[in-house]
């Protein structure tokens, strides 16, 4: 089974057989609930294709787990394998207080330029729903992440911080 990463042809992705998918295993519950989310796909993916395809799993570091094993908790590793593989499934980060580190998350997202979030809402036969017309629900919600809180951008009320960009 030849493991390959995914690439780019015009601005299509190409998805091959057996695509390698980076995966932060994360902190706290993190671990546990990526195991499974593994699982999850792996079956799904099984399924769908009937066998014909599968993920090569290849974990990158991020967290405490990269900084007990690296020294960092954001390696430059990290980020150039998420860049060479075009994705990456991350599981919950902490971040560490009083480190010199705001988030880690807000951290990714700047690096990678990931000015996004993207969720799908999309309507399953047969799941109930608080929705009069469940069946009518097809959307796609669009949250810019350079901008504001999500993007670490926070003052204290009244700062001298605030004033420059109100002005």
């Amino acid at each position: 089974m030849q493991q390959e990463i995914i690439s780019v042809e015009g601005k299509a992705l190409v998805v091959p057989t057996h695509p390698i998918i980076p995966f932060i295993e994360g902190d706290g519950v993190g671990p546990e609930i990526t195991a499974v989310m593994k699982s999850v796909v792996d079956a799904a993916v099984e399924k769908a294709y009937d066998g014909e395809r599968s993920i090569a799993w290849k974990e990158v570091l991020a967290g405490q787990k990269a900084k007990d094993k690296t020294g960092s908790y954001l390696p430059d590793e990290t980020l150039a394998s998420i860049r060479e593989h075009r994705v990456a499934i991350k599981g919950p980060l902490t971040t560490p207080v009083g480190k010199g580190i705001r988030s880690l998350n807000v951290t990714m997202r700047q690096n990678l330029d990931l000015f996004v979030c993207l969720r799908p809402v999309h309507y399953f036969s047969g799941v109930p729903s608080p929705v009069k017309y469940p069946e009518k629900v097809d959307m796609v919600v669009f949250r810019e992440n350079t901008e504001d809180i999500y993007a670490g951008i926070e003052w204290e009320a009244g700062s001298q911080e605030v004033e420059r960009v109100i002005d």
